[in-house]
């Protein structure tokens, strides 16, 4: 039921309704929480709501409303992705792109085949083998689920890079939506930094210990890396970059002693802010299937999946 969208009526505990019985009224919006004995719905205003689950009459699943990104095929936001990180080494296969940056994160390291390789895909795929083999690598593809090259590349025996991961999934939202649904948020807390830092990956030791390649992946021409601190210790950090009207949002995390007091959605109005008033007018961010969490906030805050990738790699030998 989190992270869903649905429609309850409830109870209005001391007041009358029109007949003489009862008050109720109804409310529709995303879930975001459900414990023992309430629930928390965002409405489409934005507010989120407790219910008590012992004023629910009624409530059911209904169904996202139509999506104004149906129309774009993941293939074109992925080229649209692309912008936001910035490879050492890049080299085409027709529309396909090869990206070596070094380091062990995947996405700056493996191929991204999405439009026409324009030669045959066995000669794509072997070519794709041998650039990183040359790097000392074996070769990585982020694949768009479902997609024809998944099913191609795991019939010639690629596997799931890293087993029991759950996909990645990719959100779209509108700015002004967002904005509307996030309300009015007091962003002076949220410093603005045009560079990565190793302090900005406070509490991100893997990034840490890879800095080199992660800096070298993200020096973007028009980016933010904000963080909210108090007291010398930094309690939240994200990033988002800017391309055309589009905005990318990443790496949004509150340390965990400073959980649950607003400080996600407090980060989120800053980069959103910081976006909207440079003209964005869509926002794209990344998160993965079963952080439930996370997907809670952002149906929230009116982002929709729009498709999921993983990354396979190549048979040895």
């Amino acid at each position: 039921m989190v992270g869903k969208r649905v429609v309850v009526r409830r109870l209005l505990r001391g007041q009358t309704g029109p007949s003489g019985g009862p008050a109720m009224t109804d409310l529709l919006g995303i879930c975001e929480s459900w414990g023992p004995t309430e629930t928390g719905i965002r409405g489409e205003d934005g507010v989120l709501t407790t219910i008590a689950l012992a004023d629910i009459v009624s409530g059911k699943p209904v169904p996202p409303r139509p999506s104004r990104f149906a129309r774009l095929s993941a293939d074109e936001v992925e080229d649209r992705a692309t912008a936001f990180f910035v490879p050492r080494e890049t080299e085409q296969i027709g529309d396909w792109v090869l990206r070596y940056t070094g380091g062990v994160n995947a996405r700056p390291n493996s191929l991204l085949p999405v439009g026409d390789p324009r030669v045959p895909l066995d000669e794509a795929i072997a070519h794709t083998v041998q650039f990183y083999a040359d790097r000392g690598r074996a070769a990585c593809a982020q694949v768009i689920v479902g997609s024809e090259v998944q099913i191609a590349l795991e019939e010639r025996g690629w596997t799931v890079l890293r087993p029991g991961e759950a996909d990645t999934e990719v959100l779209l939202a509108g700015v002004a939506a967002v904005q509307r649904a996030l309300g009015p948020v007091d962003t002076g807390i949220v410093t603005h930094a045009d560079r990565i830092s190793r302090e900005w990956l406070t509490g991100n030791e893997h990034a840490l210990a890879n800095y080199d390649a992660v800096a070298a992946s993200l020096a973007l021409s028009d980016a933010t890396f904000a963080t909210i601190d108090a007291d010398g210790e930094q309690l939240a950090h994200g990033r988002i970059g800017l391309r055309d009207d589009w905005a990318f949002v990443a790496d949004l995390l509150v340390a965990k002693e400073h959980r649950r007091r607003g400080l996600a959605r407090t980060m989120m109005a800053g980069l959103v802010e910081w976006a909207a008033e440079r003209g964005a007018s869509v926002l794209l961010l990344q998160v993965v299937a079963d952080n439930v969490a996370a997907q809670a906030l952002y149906a929230g805050l009116g982002f929709e999946r729009h498709h999921a990738y993983r990354h396979l790699t190549a048979p040895a030998g």
